[in-house]
C-alpha cells in the first residue's frame, strides 16, 4: 500500500511516496520524521480495519457452525421401515403411537392420546394403569384428530396404516415414523424399533429380557406341575366365536413362549388365517380337542347366548370344567411386553392351583 503526501515548504511543493522514499532536500529532518509517523499511522488503522472485517467473518461463521450443530442436537435423523429420513426430536413430549402403547408403557412413556374404537368407549384396558387420563383418539387417526393433538412425534405402526399419501399429510403435522411393513410386525422388533425411536433401546432390550425370564420360569412351572397339556384360547364377540392364531397375539405365549401343546383344530384354523382371530363355528369348535379353553367374552353384558348351547356344553374342557374366562379389558387380546406378561399370569393362576 502505498500513501502520496504533498508538503507545501517556502512556497515549493515537495512530494514523497512512503515505500519509496523520494524526498527533496528542502524538508528536515525532524520534519521528515513526523511525516513518516502520520504514514505509519494511516496503515495502522488500515490494517486494523482488515482485522476486524476478518474476525467478523470468523464470528459469523462459528455462529452458523454452533447453530447446525445445536439443531443436530435436538433432533437425530433416522430411517423408518419404509425407507423415509425422519427428524425425530430427541426428546419428545407429545407422542401419539396408535395400538403401539404397550411399548410406550414399557419404556416408561406416556403418549399425548391413545389409541380407542367406538367413539372411545373400547380402551386398551389392561393399559390403563399407565395411561390414566390420557384422552383417547380414533384407531384410524383421522387428519383433524391428530392436529388437534399437537404432536411433536407420530409413530406408526405398519405401512397400512400410511398409504394412499397419507403419511405426506401426517409428517406435515409432526415428523412420522413407520416401525414396520407388515400389519402383524414381530412384537418384540417392535419394542426395539420404539426403543431405537425414543433412544431408550437399552430399556427395551431390559424389557425383553425381563420377559424371556418370566416366561422361561412359567414354562418350568408347568410343565413340572402339569407336564405338557393342550390349551386354547377363544373370542366371544357379536354372537360369534374366534379362534386365536397359533403364532399371534396370545398364540404366540401359549405356544411359543410357554411350549404349550397345540391342538389340531388350532392348527387347521390358523393354517389359513390372516389376522390374530378368525371366525370358528360352533360345530367347529365342538371338535376341539384342548384340556383347558381360555374364553374371553365380549358379550357378557348381553347374555352370552352361544354359551348356553348344548354343541358349547359338549366341548370336552367345558365339559370336564377346565374353561377360563376373561373380559375384553383384560390383555388376551393384545400383544406386547406387558400384555404378554399378563397373560402368562392368568395362565399360571388359571392351571396351576
Amino acid at each position: 500500500m502505498k500513501l502520496r503526501i504533498i508538503i507545501i515548504h517556502n512556497n515549493v511543493y515537495s512530494s514523497t511516496i512512503l515505500g519509496g522514499f523520494k524526498l527533496y532536500k528542502e524538508i528536515k529532518g525532524k520534519k521528515l520524521l513526523r511525516l513518516i509517523g502520520v504514514g505509519l499511522l494511516a496503515l495502522a488503522l488500515a490494517a486494523c480495519s482488515e482485522k476486524e472485517a476478518t474476525q467478523g467473518q470468523s464470528s459469523a461463521k462459528e455462529s452458523d457452525q454452533t447453530s447446525s450443530e445445536s439443531k443436530e442436537a435436538q433432533t437425530r435423523t433416522l430411517t423408518d421401515a419404509m425407507g423415509n429420513e425422519v427428524e425425530v426430536p430427541a426428546n419428545p413430549e407429545r407422542i401419539i403411537a396408535s395400538y403401539l402403547e404397550d411399548n410406550l408403557v414399557a419404556l416408561g412413556v406416556k403418549p399425548v392420546a391413545q389409541w380407542s374404537v367406538n367413539d372411545g368407549k373400547s380402551i386398551q384396558g389392561y393399559l390403563q394403569n399407565g395411561l390414566k387420563d390420557i384422552p383417547t383418539i380414533p384407531h384410524d387417526l383421522p387428519f383433524e384428530a391428530v392436529q388437534e393433538m399437537n404432536p411433536d412425534l407420530i409413530i406408526m405402526d405398519s405401512a397400512s396404516m400410511v398409504e394412499g399419501g397419507k403419511y405426506e399429510q401426517y409428517s406435515q403435522i409432526a415428523p412420522t415414523y413407520v416401525i414396520g411393513t407388515e400389519v402383524n410386525n414381530d412384537w418384540r422388533d417392535e419394542l426395539i424399533q420404539v426403543g431405537k425411536v425414543l433412544g431408550k433401546e437399552d430399556l427395551a432390550q431390559q424389557a425383553l429380557d425381563n420377559y424371556d425370564t418370566k416366561a422361561a420360569e412359567a414354562k418350568a412351572t408347568i410343565e413340572e406341575e402339569l407336564g405338557n397339556p393342550s390349551v386354547a384360547a377363544i373370542w366371544l364377540v357379536g354372537g360369534k366365536f374366534f379362534m386365536v392364531s397359533e403364532t399371534l397375539s396370545s398364540g404366540a405365549v401359549m405356544y411359543g413362549d410357554l411350549g404349550l401343546k397345540v391342538p389340531e383344530v388350532v392348527k387347521e384354523i390358523s393354517a389359513s388365517a390372516t389376522g390374530n382371530w378368525s371366525e370358528i363355528s360352533l360345530e367347529k369348535l365342538a371338535e376341539l380337542d384342548a384340556d383347558h379353553l381360555f374364553l374371553i367374552n365380549s358379550d357378557a353384558a348381553t347374555g352370552s347366548a352361544p354359551l348356553s348351547e348344548n354343541l358349547w356344553k359338549s366341548i370336552p374342557a367345558v365339559e370336564a370344567g377346565d374353561l377360563y374366562e376373561f373380559s375384553p379389558d383384560e390383555s388376551w387380546l393384545y400383544t406386547g411386553t406387558i400384555a404378554n406378561e399378563q397373560i402368562i399370569d392368568h395362565i399360571l393362576n388359571s392351571l396351576v392351583k
